[in-house]
Formats: C-alpha cells, structure tokens, sequence
C-alpha cells in the first residue's frame, strides 16, 4: 500500500532513536511568571486557529506541578457526543504550540485532542527545588522557603510521567471516550508514546514518528554511562546541581539531559507490555541522529501485537518530518487512527 509515494510496511523492521531532534524553533523564555512565557522564541507566532475549532486552555497536574494545555475539538460535534481522543506532546526542546497545525487537523477529523507542555517548558510550571535545608517539624507542614526552578532540563522519567497524568486528566473531560485513546509523539516524544502505551492500558493506537526509544548510555557506550553514573553520583552527594534552563549540551539540541534518568530509560525493551495498542513507526530514510535499526525498526520487529505498521519516508532526514514530509506524516497519522480508533 502507497500513501503519498510513501511506503507503508506491514511487516520488516523498525527502530526507533536515541536522541531526538526537536520540533524547536526558538529558545524559551525562562524570565516571568510561567502564565506569561511564550509558547516559543520572539520571532515564534502560533498557527492561526480556524474558524471551524474550538480551542480551550487547562491545567493539568503532574506530582502536583501545574502543566499547561489545550483542548482542541470540532464545532460540528454534538455537545456531550463522546469522541476518540488524541494526546500529543512535543520532543526535546520544543514546545506545544508548536504542534497546533497537526492538533486541528485530528479536531477537524473527528477528534478531542489535547496538547501539553511538560513540567519546566512552554507554559508550564517548574518542579522547585529547596535552596538550603528545610527546618525541621515545621508548624504544619508549612514554611516559607527560597526555590529554585528545575526549568527547560530534559529528563525523560519525568517527562514520562507527564505524559500518563495527560492521560488521566483527558479521559475526565465529557467529550473524551476512554475506550479510544490515541497518542502521537515526534523525535524524542516519538519514545515517550511507547513508554505511555506499555504502561497505561488505555492506550489504544499511538503514531511514533522519527522516535527516539532507547536512550540508555545517551550514545550508548561505556564511556557515556560512566559519565553518566558519575554524574548521579554527585547529584546524590550534593556537589552539582541541575543544567541552567536550555543548555546546550548535546549537538544543537536545547535542554540540557539529566543524563542518569537516561539509563533506565528504553521503551524499546518493552513493547510487548501493550500487546493490544495499535502502533505505527515512521521514520526517516536517511536518519542522520540516531541508528533506526537499534530503535524504531527494533520496536517494530520485537513487537508481538497484530496492529503494527512500520513507513519509511525516502530521501528525508531527521528534520524532514517537520518540512517537506510534514503533510505526509499527518495523513499516514489520521489514517492511523481512523482505521484503529473509529467504530
């Protein structure tokens, strides 16, 4: 089957990533309170919402820190009419606003879709870290203190569980049908989706694009999780504390990693923990971050599930995904979730 000159798999091998590429544009602003941060750089402005969608802000709580999100659904639908849901988040350094031309385009097919930015980027707030020690027995359990923001770090256990209380506050919502739970993620997030689907049952399909699903050892040698495990090491003993918001540590990539959250950190290995979602890779012909074979062709192949689907675009690299094969890859998505979350 050809969709868009692409070619679509059922069967063959998929890997998916190691580091991702980002949907970023533009650094964030990490200065005023985080209801005035920009969704992007200065030079960022959205995509204009359609006349035809509805949009609406929310908050979300992951371990108790205030993410931001919105809600994205048709005016055509009925009030109180339950539809499949889609869940997106954006990959390493980016920011969900980012992601609003593929959120109206799923609305306009028939979807309630949520996008959300992950705790410490975009609109959301920042997990607080204690500058000095708490007195001890405060009166309550309350005392006031100096924080500081653990802000636009890249930690993919935390992110991880961002992703599954995006889930739980969407499956409140009236309009949301908890049977029919889609998850779409891209470079980084691409990973992130594999990791939500083997760990909350509800997930029904996912679209993993240019994925990343294996980070441990960030490059995977020796050497790197020596660094890494030293790393931890100091963290633990107090002798170095988290990156400034949005270094660069790793090629262009903006956010720096908590590199010992990276090493336990493969949704690869464990795919068939969602034996029963739906899960498409698609991934880029010429892959210029990571190797496919050891990621997104892997996933695929391990998987042990009759809903799998595996495309790769020809002739784009990474970055391709968000230009010229931008189209492509929403259409090989709504496809997707047609075919495995409408009746």
């Amino acid at each position: 089957m050809k969709i868009a000159g692409l070619r679509w798999a059922m069967s063959g091998t998929l890997a998916a990533a190691l580091l991702s590429g980002s949907l970023a544009q533009q650094p964030q602003s990490a200065s005023g309170p985080a209801s005035q941060r920009p969704q992007g750089g200065s030079s960022f402005q959205p995509a204009p919402i359609p006349p035809d969608v509805d949009t609406r802000k929310v908050d979300i709580y992951s371990a108790g820190t205030r993410m931001s999100g919105t809600i994205f659904a048709s005016k055509s639908v009925p009030a109180g009419e339950k539809l499949p849901t889609i869940v997106m988040a954006h990959g390493w350094g980016g920011v969900a606003a980012l992601l609003r031309p593929e959120a109206v385009a799923f609305a306009q097919a028939g979807y309630l879709v949520l996008t959300f930015d992950y705790r410490g980027w975009g609109a959301s707030d920042s997990r607080v870290i204690l500058t000095r020690p708490a007195p001890p027995n405060p009166p309550n359990h309350k005392f006031t203190a100096e924080v500081q923001e653990v802000r636009e770090v890249v930690d993919p256990l935390d992110m991880a569980d961002d992703w599954l209380a995006a889930i739980n506050w969407v499956v409140g919502e009236s309009q949301c049908d908890a049977n029919r739970i889609g998850l779409w993620g891209s470079s980084f997030s691409g990973g992130l989706v594999v990791w939500a689907a083997e760990h909350d049952q509800r997930v029904k399909a996912i679209h993993s694009q240019v994925g990343s699903l294996d980070s441990r050892g960030l490059n995977g040698s020796l050497k790197d999780q020596e660094l890494e495990r030293k790393q931890a090491t100091a963290r633990a003993r107090g002798e170095v504390g988290y990156p400034a918001p949005l270094a660069v540590e790793i090629g262009q990539l903006r956010g720096a990693p908590i590199r010992e959250r990276f090493l336990s950190y493969a949704p690869v290995e464990d795919v068939n923990k969602a034996p029963n979602c739906a899960m498409q890779f698609v991934i880029a012909e010429k892959e210029e971050l990571f190797d496919n074979r050891l990621n997104a062709i892997k996933a695929f192949n391990d998987f042990k599930g009759p809903k799998k689907n595996l495309v790769a675009i020809p002739g784009i690299a990474h970055y391709g995904i968000y230009t010229t094969a931008r189209q492509d890859a929403l259409k090989l998505a709504i496809a997707w979730y047609d075919r495995y979350l409408k009746p």
